[in-house]
């Protein structure tokens, strides 16, 4: 696991925030190499693939891609990337909304599947559905413990 931490998970993940997986093909693809290495630990060979990845205390690469796209979108709402998050997102106007943490973003309304596909659309949902507890911190590795709680609890 080691080897496979250090040296494949980077590759897997590499930018995965601006190039989105669209095609089940292509996730199933990657998914298929997390399963094949989490199949080489001893002991493990016999146990489904959902049961390896609760002995190795791993998530899929689905949940991982998920947690990737909320961490940068986190980053730049914060401006801890030197990006002008505007360019990208409007934030709503929360004065009289009652619900929902104070960072929530606009969901605007598009005609084409290509453009749902990108970053600026397809974490806006999600980023708008995270409670207040989980994006009110100035704190980088705060927001991530924060949202690492939420979704176990939630089952996101």
């Amino acid at each position: 696991m080691t080897l496979y931490k250090t040296c494949v998970c980077p590759h897997l993940e590499y930018c995965i925030q601006a190039w989105s997986l669209s095609l089940r093909k292509d996730i199933n693809c990657l998914e298929n190499v997390q399963r094949r290495a989490t199949k080489m630990v001893a002991g493990l060979k016999n146990l489904s693939y959902v049961q390896c990845l609760e002995r190795l205390n791993l998530t899929t690469l689905g949940e991982r891609r998920k947690r990737g796209y909320l961490i940068e979108m986190y980053k730049l709402l914060t401006e801890k990337e030197n990006v002008d998050y505007r360019q990208f997102f409007l934030k709503e106007d929360n004065q009289h909304r009652l619900r929902g943490h104070s960072c929530k973003v606009f969901i605007p309304s598009v005609r084409t599947t290509l453009r749902k596909s990108f970053f600026s659309h397809r974490v806006l949902d999600r980023w708008n559905r995270l409670p207040e507890m989980v994006v009110d911190t100035d704190i980088m590795q705060t927001f991530r413990s924060r949202y690492d709680r939420f979704s176990k609890d939630v089952g996101n």
